[in-house]
């Protein structure tokens, strides 16, 4: 079955540096796009940043610059490089996967203190 598995995240001051790792199985991962979302309190679930199977890359407005989403097919995992962090980088950050249906992980918590 499909497990996506995030690790990485925790609290960091503003400005610093946190990569997010997402481990998945059970599925072919070379082919398939991968995502990362986040959901602060209080506010929706927003996309963040996405990556092709050719590894074309696309991100929100507001990590932009910021962010690089990156993959590693021989370790079926995909990456959130984050720099340059604010306080309202503050949430739950999910890796998702949609193959028919939507498959997520259990998330990694990212707080920044200001």
């Amino acid at each position: 079955q499909v497990q996506l598995v995030e690790s990485g995240g925790g609290l960091v001051q503003a400005v610093g540096p946190l990569r997010l790792s997402c481990a998945t199985s059970g599925f072919i991962f070379s082919i398939n796009t991968m995502d990362w979302y986040r959901q602060a309190p209080g506010k929706q679930r927003e996309l963040v940043a996405t990556i092709t199977s050719r590894s074309g890359t696309d991100y929100s407005d507001s990590v932009k610059g910021r962010f690089t989403i990156s993959r590693d097919n021989a370790k079926n995992t995909v990456y959130l490089q984050m720099n340059s962090l604010k306080p309202e980088d503050t949430a739950v950050y999910y890796c998702r996967l949609l193959i028919g249906r939507d498959y997520w992980g259990q998330g990694t918590q990212v707080t920044v203190s200001s």
